[in-house]
């Protein structure tokens, strides 16, 4: 099953797809959560843009070791 977007699925006519999607797509952030995006899995929460790392904070967690940090306590 393939899956589509909710307007696809509906049968209407054509202006009122492009009125549906004029008012649903998100716009483009200037700042906030939504700007930047995990380089690993593309999540916005949690980031670590420290010494360039761009990733989240669950990416983190599972690839900390190989990148050379250590827990201190």
């Amino acid at each position: 099953m393939v899956k589509r977007p909710a307007i696809e699925k509906i049968n209407v006519s054509k202006t009122k797809r492009a009125r549906f999607k004029r008012h649903n797509i998100p716009k483009p952030r200037k700042y906030g959560h939504g700007l930047s995006i995990c380089q690993r899995c593309g999540g916005t929460r949690r980031m670590i843009k420290k010494y360039g790392l761009n990733i989240c904070g669950r990416c983190f967690r599972e690839v900390a070791k190989e990148l050379g940090f250590r827990k201190l306590r």
